[in-house]
């Protein structure tokens, strides 16, 4: 009996060794396909090494000096390390170690630099060749970006999810604590300086329904594309300054939304301000802005505060028949 038991442990140590080698060779072949059909495409994706590890719990695998950089969107990262792991009993939970030294970013935007401590991508997707996704959370302790002028933004805490909740809708939550623009940001927007350093609350609450299915072909094809938008809550709140918004949003194949947008503002002149010196704003429709808001602040009872419910029409804010402003287009690139 004790015979028939050592043969039949050895065999399933056996059988798990060979599973966990299998696994393993095909999570590394797979980052290096990826990689290899980005290039196909023209994308700059490149790794001088991936290592594989984790026996015998996990799949792991360590890319060192990852470039990706895609032309078509204008967008580049640059890192020194990325550690991937997943169970090995289920591949398709995945967590995504980021570097903790300096990560290079680049957009059409500009080039910056992204310093995050503990910063964890961890994806949950539903079995199945398509690794359809269920889940996507994003968090990290203390981080800060800067670029060429300083220290643009940095917060102690970063919390980013993405639930799916049936077939292609999503919950999406974001919260950053203490987030604060950095001395850079202060001059650009000409804060002075007894302005609060963080804001007291930045968070946003919503659900998205997409065109398709969030899944392996986001990334190697077409990414999907909102339709429906129920914006439950967007707030930021920084000293004497707060924006809340909600909507409820259908958009069309071109990016153009209709449907309704509530917004409250409490010292918006000030908003205005800051939005002008920042560069937001053209100095040339400052006066157009303040005419346009100072009517619907009316409509409140007090003129430095807004509580408006706004009609978005055709890609359009209008309020009644009357044209407000552009509304942004909605593409995901």
């Amino acid at each position: 009996m004790m015979r028939k038991l050592i043969w039949v442990s050895g065999a399933v140590i056996l059988a798990w060794c060979a599973w966990w080698w299998i696994a393993t060779s095909g999570l590394t072949r797979g980052i290096e396909g990826w990689l290899d059909a980005r290039t196909a495409e023209g994308w700059q994706a490149e790794a001088t090494s991936i290592s594989p590890g984790g026996f015998p719990t996990h799949l792991n695998a360590r890319i060192a000096d990852l470039a990706l950089a895609d032309p078509e969107a204008g967008l580049a990262i640059q890192t020194n390390q990325l550690d991937i792991s997943a169970p090995a009993w289920w591949p398709g939970d995945v967590h995504v170690r980021l570097d903790d030294k300096p990560i290079l970013l680049a957009s059409p935007l500009g080039q910056s630099e992204l310093v995050m401590q503990d910063g964890i991508l961890a994806l949950n997707l539903h079995p199945g060749t398509a690794l359809e996704l269920e889940n996507l959370g994003w968090t990290a302790g203390p981080w800060q970006v800067r670029d060429a002028t300083g220290l643009q933004a940095q917060a102690q805490s970063l919390t980013l999810t993405m639930i799916q909740t049936s077939g292609a809708t999503y919950d999406l939550r974001a919260d950053a604590q203490a987030f604060s623009p950095g001395d850079a940001a202060r001059r650009a927007v000409q804060l002075p300086d007894g302005f609060p350093q963080a804001f007291d609350s930045l968070q946003l609450d919503a659900t998205v329904t997409f065109d398709t299915m969030w899944d392996r072909n986001a990334l190697d094809t077409r990414r999907p594309q909102p339709r429906v938008i129920k914006l439950e809550l967007a707030e930021a709140r920084w000293g004497d300054l707060s924006l809340n918004l909600a909507a409820d949003l259908t958009v069309d194949s071109e990016g153009l939304a209709d449907g309704t947008l509530s917004l409250q503002a409490e010292n918006w002149p000030k908003m205005l301000d800051l939005a002008q010196g920042a560069g937001v704003l053209p100095a040339q429709l400052r006066g157009q802005a303040d005419g346009i808001l100072r009517a619907l602040a009316r409509s409140s009872g007090n003129p430095d505060t807004l509580n408006v419910n706004l009609t978005v029409r055709s890609g359009m804010v209008v309020l009644g028949f009357i044209p407000v402003a552009p509304f942004p287009r909605i593409v995901i690139r």
